[in-house]
Parts: C-alpha cells; structure tokens; sequence
C-alpha cells in the first residue's frame, strides 16, 4: 500500500524550486495542486519553445510539472482569500507550499499563523533566497555565486562558472522533500502540523562541507581547479581519439594497476608510487597522460582499464545519458491527451511503489486553471454561473 496517495499539497508555485519540490512529490502518489495568478501565472509557463502550439505551455515548463493540477486564484483579494480557506478545509490539504517573499505572507493571507487557524494540523512551507527575515529577491545563479559554487566551478585560471543544472534550486528543493516527510511522521505521532521555513542560501552553503572546514580551521585557500581533484591524481577528463573520459585513480594500489597495463607503462616513475607525489606533479603527469589516451579509442580504453579495477567514464551527452543501459529503463513517460505530444522525463532517483503501479506514466502537465472547473466546481460545489463570475472579477 502506498501511504502517500491520501496526502495532498496545495503549493503557491513559480520558477523552479517549488516545481521541482512537489514534481518529487508526485511521484510518491501525492496529489499535488499548484495555485497560480489568474493573469500572470508560473513565468516559467512561457520560457523555452511553444512546441504545442498554445499560450503557457512551453517547454521549459513541461519537464517539472507532470502529474500535478492547477487552480487559478487571485489572493490579493478577499474572494480570493476566501477561495483559498475553503480550499484548505474542504480538500483536506496536508501541506501548504509558497515560494512567494516574506513580505507578502500576511497580506496574501498565506502566512502559518493565518493558515494554521483553518487546519490546526497543516504543514507548512516557505522557500525562500535567504530565510524568512529578508525580501531580497534571489535567482538560482545568485545563490550559485554567493553560495560559492561558481567559485569552486571552472578552469583555475579561468572565471568562475556556473553549474550545469540549478543545483540550488533543485538541492533546496530536496532538502524541502526531507523535511516534510519528517513533518507527516512527525504529525502521524503528535498529531501536530509544523511550520517549515527553507533558505536556498542555507542549502547551498550546507554542502561545501570540505571547503568551509579546511578555509576556516587549517587556513586553506580553496578554489575551483577544472576537472582535477584537490587531494586525489590522476583524477581528471583526458582526451581520447573519438571523444573524453573521466578517469579516477583513487589509491596507490589502483596507480600500480594503471601503471602495468599495455601502453601505460613509460608512467611508472618512482617519484608516482605514492599519492602525494602524484599530486606535487599533477600537470606535468595529467599531460602525459593525455598524450597515452589520445591514441586510444574510448571503448577500448574503458574496457582495459575497467579490467583491472580502475574507475572511467565515457564523458556522455545527454542523449547517451537517456540511452544509457542504467538509466533508460527508469525514465518516466506523460503523454498529452489533447495533441498527442509524449513526454520523456528524467528518471526518479528511486523507483517509488507510486511509479512502478503506474508504469513510470504521469499525467500530462496542466495546463493554465486546468482543473478550476472541478475543484471549484465539483469540490467546492460553486455553480457555473458563480465561477463565471469569478472569472470576470479576476479572482480565478
């Protein structure tokens, strides 16, 4: 039995932090319902192409959001206000969800305090850039460049990069995932709703576990240094004769395994035996490195050192990443009932019980107050005349 289909969120949400968080939801059984504005909307709605042809549905906005419903509704005002302590009670919401500033919880009528009063045993969560006690606005880079990621990412002589996916949207966002399951045990004991508050900055800055430790305790300058490792060698991308592989030479015992295979041998200097010695002469040894692999084709390559005990990698895009014999069987799959579009979606990072029942399928991404008609209308019982009316006002 899957306990996590009796649950359900009602999330505020925008951009990605929140989708991300919820999409994770999703695929545990949760039934997820987004609020939006009646005119603006998720922006992320109208970002990549319009592969469907129709307003809001693009196609940055479809990777995140499968499986879930959304409602309209306009909290600036008090209709709006009202709608949503209805919805509160009358669909039995677990969790509450905004990634809206501080600044606006009271006067969107969203804060704990005001929605604890209507459910007594709510969870509650606020994703915001830097805590509950500050309004600056925050973009994944922005948390990328003051968390210090984009120092730690890039050449050693180049600029600071960023990383290749939002990871402080998307870190945060699991790190949400976790506390609200603590939150549900928690309420299952206690019977009592918890209010959680969830800075990206916190998030970030919570993994840079072997940088803060060795800058702030033993005076040590840390930086990025492009695809070597700052206390392992060789460890870096070599180039091949058709493409990259990421080679990882972990222990001196595997540098001795290295050192014996065909065509790598002219590596055994004394001064290598040992792993620090490696590392003292790490560009000097990852250059004659390079010009062994060069020669060699990938496949080649990693089956010959994969056959004594070294770790590598074919460098992959991200169609090898779909096709890749591990991953391609968990990818999850959403077709859309309207046009026929199919989606492939990246794989959960665990199977859930939800997801196997369904056959890795969720349903299409909604579309903009898709379901206004049946949770207004059916749940709330509003007659189509007062929905239109609604309408017209501008509160769904």
């Amino acid at each position: 039995m899957d306990v996590f289909t009796d649950i359900t969120v009602l999330s505020l949400e925008q951009a990605t932090v929140l989708p991300y968080l919820t999409y994770r939801l999703v695929q545990d059984g949760v039934r997820v319902i987004r609020l939006e504005h009646p005119v603006y909307g998720d922006p992320n709605r109208m970002i990549g192409d319009n592969a469907l042809g129709e307003e809001r549905m693009n196609t940055y906005y479809l990777c995140i959001n499968s499986g879930k419903e959304a409602l309209t509704l306009n909290l600036g005002e008090i209709e709006g206000r009202d709608l949503l302590r209805r919805l509160i009670v009358e669909l039995g919401v677990d969790v509450f969800a905004t990634n809206q500033l501080p600044k606006n919880y009271d006067k969107l009528g969203i804060s704990y305090e005001i929605l604890s009063e209507y459910k007594s045993d709510l969870i509650w969560v606020g994703v915001t850039g830097f805590g509950p006690e500050h309004d600056e606005a925050a973009y994944d880079p922005i948390l990328q460049g003051r968390g210090g990621l984009m120092e730690l990412t890039g050449e050693a002589d180049g600029a600071p990069q960023v990383v290749g996916i939002p990871l402080p949207d998307m870190g945060t966002s699991e790190h949400a995932y976790g506390q609200i399951i603590k939150a549900l045990y928690k309420r299952a004991v206690t019977g009592q709703g918890t209010r959680i508050d969830l800075s990206m900055l916190a998030s970030v800055t919570s993994w840079l576990t072997v940088p803060i430790t060795l800058s702030q305790s033993f005076g040590r300058k840390i930086s990025r240094r492009g695809n070597t490792h700052e206390f392992f060698a060789p460890v870096s991308v070599y180039p091949t004769a058709d493409s990259f592989v990421y080679l990882a030479v972990g222990n001196d015992k595997q540098w001795a395994n290295f050192v014996k295979v065909p065509g790598f041998e002219s590596l055994g200097n004394p001064d290598y035996v040992k792993n620090s010695g490696r590392i003292a002469d790490v560009d000097k040894l990852n250059k004659k490195i390079e010009a062994l692999t060069r020669t060699r084709e990938t496949a080649e390559l990693i089956e010959t050192l994969k056959a004594v005990g070294l770790a590598i990698a074919k460098i992959n895009t991200i169609d090898e990443v779909a096709q890749d014999p591990y991953i391609a069987p968990n990818l999850l799959r959403s077709k859309d009932g309207k046009t026929g579009q199919e989606l492939t979606l990246a794989p959960p990072p665990v199977m859930t019980e939800f997801l196997a029942q369904n056959n890795q399928s969720l349903s299409f991404p909604p579309r903009f107050g898709e379901h206004n008609r049946d949770i207004y209308g059916g749940t709330l019982g509003l007659s189509d005349d007062e929905l239109a009316r609604l309408k017209d006002k501008g509160i769904i």
